[in-house]
């Protein structure tokens, strides 16, 4: 993988660059649908690449070697080849979901001891294995297992969490180095910035991270709960750490304003379930603001759904439709507003990086965190 780094925004932190992998280029800063079975929740790769114009998506660990299972995915010949997909994809390494969905799980250097949320069966995650699952999987970028503290965690519980995260980490970059691809694809190993909302553990962290040397750089255990400002003041301070020449991937982030401003403080990656799962209860982001298309107010609205006019999806879907289909509880009411949330993202990030590299984002993101965070 290849990270070059073409503009920088002279108001903000901003940037605009270009990420080479064997499976395509991928221009950032860059929003990834979040496929966690290996598909995009009710929307075709037809529509992923045509209409939403996806450039990657993202994986996940836990859930595929949960099912269909590694023996599966390594007789397809890797995900690529399972589910079709022949543009760059990233996986989280699970350790999120281990974390949230396993009511039962024991933590140790070792690992972490947990139970499917499917059936109850006993599995075991280390740092080592979660590498071989991702090579097995095959995915472009893979991410390093990590421990994700709530937002609600205590200085003491945080350290140590943020010191398990870095022990396995030491392992994961060794496996990582004295493994190779399976596919003949290269894949690139990115650690994640943990340490909560506590200033000094994030700047160790992002120390830490840095000197792993590894190919690009996440930053996690953030949108978990904590303040909006918070957040962003975890950002800034970990991006002033994070070497320049990398790309910076903030996980599990965010609504559109928040995307903005994590731009505007250096990120370049982002992914979130928000445009699929709340699109799928009738949450619409437009250019102009939000929308809730159950409200009574677009009964009888025959415009685009896009308020300035225009529309990511069939300009025939007019409001009244759309808001039709979800009161009659249609399938189709998912798949539209699912297709036209992940058009709007990527959208948005394609204009932030139009006017990085024009030299106006300052401006321009200040009056877009405006217009999208409005309530229509």
């Amino acid at each position: 993988m290849k990270f070059k780094l073409q503009h920088t925004d002279k108001s903000t932190s901003a940037r605009a660059g270009e990420i080479t992998t064997d499976h395509g280029t991928i221009q950032t800063p860059i929003f990834m649908p979040v496929g966690t079975v290996g598909s995009v929740k009710g929307v075709h790769f037809r529509d992923l690449r045509d209409d939403i114009k996806a450039q990657i998506i993202l994986g996940n660990t836990y859930h595929l070697y949960l099912r269909p299972g590694m023996d599966i995915i390594k007789a397809a010949g890797g995900l690529h080849k399972f589910n079709g997909w022949e543009r760059p994809i990233l996986t989280d390494s699970g350790g999120f979901q281990v974390f949230s969905l396993s009511k039962i799980r024991k933590l140790s250097e070792k690992g972490a001891e947990f139970r499917s949320h499917i059936d109850g069966s006993k599995h075991f995650f280390t740092p080592e294995n979660v590498v071989d699952i991702q090579r097995i999987i095959g995915a472009d970028i893979m991410m390093a297992f990590d421990e994700c503290p709530p937002s609600t965690a205590e200085y003491n519980y945080a350290k140590k969490s943020m010191e398990l995260t870095h022990n396995w980490l030491k392992r994961g970059v060794k496996r990582f180095k004295e493994t190779e691809p399976l596919y003949g694809h290269s894949q690139a190993y990115f650690p994640i910035v943990q340490g909560s909302v506590f200033r000094d553990l994030r700047t160790k962290s992002a120390e830490f991270i840095s000197e792993q040397e590894c190919e690009g750089n996440a930053i996690g255990g953030l949108a978990v709960g904590e303040p909006a400002e918070v957040m962003y003041e975890m950002i800034e301070l970990v991006n002033g750490i994070l070497p320049i020449d990398k790309p910076r991937y903030l996980m599990g982030v965010g609504t559109p304003e928040n995307i903005l401003e994590a731009i505007a403080l250096g990120v370049d990656m982002f992914d979130c379930v928000m445009p699929t799962r709340n699109g799928r209860n009738g949450m619409l982001f437009t250019r102009k603001g939000i929308l809730n298309m159950k409200n009574n107010k677009w009964k009888d609205d025959f415009t685009p759904v896009d308020p300035d006019g225009t529309s990511f999806v069939d300009h025939h879907y007019t409001k009244a439709y759309l808001r039709h289909l979800f009161v009659a509880k249609e399938l189709l009411a998912a798949q539209i507003a699912s297709i036209h949330n992940l058009s709007f993202y990527l959208w948005l990030v394609g204009e932030a990086r139009k006017h990085i590299m024009e030299g106006d984002f300052g401006l321009w993101k200040a009056s877009m965190v405006k217009e999208v965070s409005r309530r229509l």
